[in-house]
């Protein structure tokens, strides 16, 4: 019996959007660097992703985004040192802004996040689709655009910038140690 290997035909954004956010996790990767010229497949099982993709198709995403800038790779001693650029970065950013959620730490460190933001009115679909954001982040809504959560979510907040292209002053984080009357916020956060 013969056994055939399969590889899905998957869309070039598709394993562009993989490579990108696996880097953005692992910070930076290194394979052993080959003859072949689809080394690529190396790049993939360090991605441990290499049976999901077409090879042609890795290939040519993955030269593509090295053209763009959103890695770099160094050789040095028959290894391959692959690491994100900052343009790479805010490219995975954007794949991750789907699965962006806030941790939760075992304890609270009594500190209020407040997340306010002006959008002008030119840009309201940007200003309504930051505040679903918000929403579905779990954030409590004090007022249309002043946002609050115990637990620290700068980072979020700054992805958030970045995808919707806002300035500091459009989108802001502060950190507080009293707001006032705080009882109805504690219990919406089971504090």
């Amino acid at each position: 019996m013969t056994q055939y290997k399969y590889y899905f035909k998957k869309p070039k954004a598709e394993i562009a959007k993989d490579i990108l956010t696996t880097l953005a996790t692992a910070g930076a990767i290194t394979v052993v660097a080959s003859s072949s010229p689809f080394f690529i497949i190396n790049v993939l099982r360090a991605l441990k992703r290499e049976k999901r993709y077409h090879r042609k198709s890795a290939y040519s995403t993955f030269y593509r985004l090295k053209k763009e800038g959103c890695f770099r790779m160094k050789k040095k001693n028959r290894q391959i040192y692959i690491s994100l650029t900052e343009k790479g970065r805010k490219k995975a950013g954007r794949f991750q802004i789907n699965h962006l959620a806030i941790k939760k730490p075992k304890r609270w460190d009594d500190k209020w996040r407040i997340i306010l933001f002006d959008v002008e009115e030119k840009h309201r679909s940007k200003r309504e689709a930051l505040r679903g954001f918000l929403k579905r982040l779990n954030l409590y809504q004090i007022q249309k655009s002043v946002w609050i959560h115990p637990y620290d979510c700068r980072d979020e907040i700054n992805l958030l910038r970045d995808f919707f292209g806002l300035l500091h002053r459009e989108l802001r984080l502060i950190v507080s140690n009293d707001i006032g009357h705080d009882k109805e916020i504690r219990a919406y956060f089971n504090l």
